[in-house]
């Protein structure tokens, strides 16, 4: 399905496969020869995503440029079946396995290989070349690697990052049961750009 979203309608390369059941919605380009598999969701929230060449997204993988937080996907990236990648950065070459999350402001530089179920957090640039193991979560920049159980690590370096305030323009100086309704609230009013959407085709 191939949506309008506030003016502005996805520019696809004639060479480029559409799944059936795949969307792509809004300020969106597709370059030569990539293929977008079946129920892979593609959607230019209030930021452009771009896809290089011969890149593959495959199965039920969700691509989404966020508020003031574009996706730039370079040339030859497999982007694995349930990966979510969300306003950031991947040069060409890179292999996103299955499940991985990548977050916003996230940077992952040519050749990076990241591997099922990684994790790349906000704010991380991943050098050229590296790995991310099965599971492991890479965060910060520079970038350090920590297995999932070591939360209390993890958060050290991810607290100063600010998860609220890149994404949602809150700052964490409260607990999460009253900074969730301005999430909510935030995240309602920007979705509703979504009301006056139009389906340019439905194949």
């Amino acid at each position: 399905m191939i949506i309008k979203h506030q003016d502005k309608e996805p520019d696809i390369d004639g060479s480029a496969y559409i799944a059936p059941n795949a969307m792509v919605c809004g300020n969106v380009k597709i370059g030569m020869n990539v293929r977008i598999m079946f129920g892979a969701q593609i959607i230019a929230e209030s930021s452009p995503v771009e896809i290089g060449d011969n890149c593959i997204v495959l199965e039920n993988a969700v691509i989404r440029g966020t508020h003031n937080l574009p996706v730039s996907i370079g040339k030859n990236c497999l982007i694995g079946p349930n990966s979510h990648i969300a306003g950031c950065t991947i040069e060409d070459n890179v292999f996103i396995a299955t499940g991985v999350s990548v977050f916003h402001g996230a940077l992952i530089k040519k050749g990076a290989e990241v591997r099922v179920n990684g994790v790349v957090h906000l704010k991380t640039t991943v050098p050229e070349n590296r790995i991310i193991p099965i599971n492991w979560i890479a965060v910060g920049n520079p970038m350090k690697m920590f297995p999932p159980e070591k939360h209390s690590e993890i958060w050290e370096i991810q607290k100063s990052l600010n998860f609220p305030e890149l994404v949602y323009g809150l700052k964490r100086t409260r607990d999460n049961s009253s900074l969730m309704p301005d999430v909510c609230k935030t995240m309602s009013e920007r979705l509703s750009g979504h009301l006056n959407d139009t389906i340019i085709d439905e194949k």
